[in-house]
């Protein structure tokens, strides 16, 4: 092999060339000292390369290719020369601490991930405390013997499942629902080991990987029925099923009318591990609408073999305003994260005491005046009135916070009520701070304990978690106690 080969082309993947090279020019291959600096000088490339690979979440595929290509050369020319000892005495030695050091470092290039990221001067803060407080508040409403499931879907409602779900086992959730296979994968990737269902449709190619992750299914039709027994077939393992019922959402859910017949034949499939029923209530606020649900739900119940079944049909709100002895189970969902449903305005309404969970912060990266007449953002929606001192903050909402919320919300700086100005923009908005002893750095809190997104929630005529839901991942979470 050619010593010049190696300095002459830059790129990795020369080795294969080099190959060729040896080709040509075998007698060039017996010299002892070519070998060695050949060797060292590929393992020397091949660490290089499966470091990058360790510090890249995904590995490009080139990158991969190269490694590739190092690997082959160093174990070609071994296995040519007979070094294959001497190789693995140099990977021993030289190797081994550089893939543990790179390890380590990955592991805390993710811990570090988990935290406020540096790059950001808008955040969004989770009280796990508080979290675990509303979760113990609820079980105590919660009768005996009755289990819980904790509903983390849509990221916990924008709360980030992964990191409270931890605190949510360990404050009395039995097991935990999600929306997706996705979502209920990166929980097992967390190593989360509890029981944890899909609540909304999973599509039918998809049973399988359901499967392999032991997450447990709804399943509501034929179709569904097929699949589990084709995974099933597959991989020898029961998918783990709940039946999912339609009483009156018309969304998913086998029919009241066919539901008996079909869940006997879930009972009876013997490729199946049948562990429940269940339903939604879509009008939990309205005490005669529900009551048609329940009354649907335990007509069902009443014709069908429950034993070893989990059956759960009220939700947070349901669970504040009704008792269905048809069920032993309930889903603890909003509150939770400290925030209560709609709920009826007649009758018996157990409400625990729950506990803000989530806070709105920003940094002011900008302090300048505004003259008398000057406008504020895009459109000029807020114009100055005398000379007004105007900070921004960058938080828009790119970041979850919805432009209809323009001029219409407040922000607390250094304790005092500070307003929103102008149009909020995609990724920054404005705030009047005139009379505020302030400097650059300082927090503009948006939503607190005092602040609740209740408020934003009634300016725009929508509910509380969807205003949650919206806020991106690209805002850091910062989990506090």
């Amino acid at each position: 092999m050619c010593s010049l080969c190696i300095a002459r082309i830059p790129n990795p993947c020369h080795l294969i060339l080099c190959v060729q090279c040896h080709k040509h020019s075998p007698t060039k291959l017996t010299l002892k000292n070519e070998y060695f600096s050949h060797v060292h000088t590929y393992i020397y490339m091949f660490l290089t390369l499966l470091l990058a690979n360790l510090f890249q979440s995904k590995p490009s595929f080139r990158l991969q290719i190269r490694s590739f290509f190092l690997l082959y050369s160093l174990m070609y020319n071994s296995i040519l020369h007979r070094k294959i000892l001497s190789d693995v005495k140099i990977i021993l030695k030289f190797f081994l601490p550089l893939l543990c050091f790179g390890i380590i470092l990955k592991l805390m290039k993710n811990v570090r991930q988990t935290n406020i990221n540096i790059h950001r001067d808008s955040w969004v803060e989770i009280n796990l405390e508080n979290i675990s407080h509303n979760m113990r508040a609820i079980r105590k409403n919660t009768p005996k013997g009755i289990k819980l499931l904790a509903v983390v879907k849509a990221d916990a409602y924008g709360h980030g499942s992964v990191m409270i779900a931890p605190t949510l086992l360990a404050s009395g959730a039995d097991m935990l629902g999600v929306a997706s296979i996705d979502e209920g994968v990166d929980l097992r990737q967390a190593k989360i080991n509890c029981e944890i269902l899909v609540l909304g449709a999973v599509p039918v190619w998809a049973v399988e990987t359901a499967v392999k992750s032991d997450i447990t299914i709804a399943i509501f039709s034929k179709e569904h029925l097929e699949a589990c027994k084709q995974a099933y077939e597959r991989t020898g393992i029961k998918p783990k099923v709940h039946v999912k019922l339609d009483t009156g959402m018309n969304r998913i859910g086998v029919s009241v009318d066919n539901a008996v017949e079909f869940i006997k034949e879930v009972r009876n499939a013997d490729y199946l591990d049948f562990r429940g029923v269940f339903t939604h209530l879509a009008n939990a606020e309205i005490r005669k609408k529900t009551q048609i649900q329940i009354d649907r739900w335990n007509k069902v119940i009443s014709q069908i073999d429950t034993d070893g079944l989990l059956l759960h049909i009220l939700n947070t709100a349901g669970a504040m305003c009704y008792d269905v002895p048809n069920s032993n189970m309930r889903r603890a969902g909003i509150g939770i994260y400290g925030l209560y449903p709609d709920l009826p305005t007649d009758g018996e309404v157990h409400k625990p005491e729950l506990k803000p969970v989530l806070s709105l912060k920003a940094r002011i990266v900008n302090i300048h005046e505004a003259k008398d007449g000057e406008g504020v953002s895009y459109g000029h929606t807020f114009t100055a009135h005398g000379t007004r001192k105007i900070a921004t903050v960058p938080l828009g909402y790119a970041d979850g916070v919805p432009r209809g919320l323009s001029n219409k919300i407040n922000g607390i700086l250094n304790g005092k009520e500070v307003p929103q100005i102008g149009n909020i923009t995609m990724d920054q908005m404005m705030f009047d701070i005139t009379g505020v002893d302030t400097q650059l750095g300082d927090v503009i809190t948006l939503l607190d304990e005092t602040h609740s997104i209740d408020k934003w929630a009634n300016i725009l005529g929508t509910i509380n978690y969807e205003l949650t839901c919206r806020l991106k991942v690209r805002l850091p979470r910062v989990y506090t106690r």
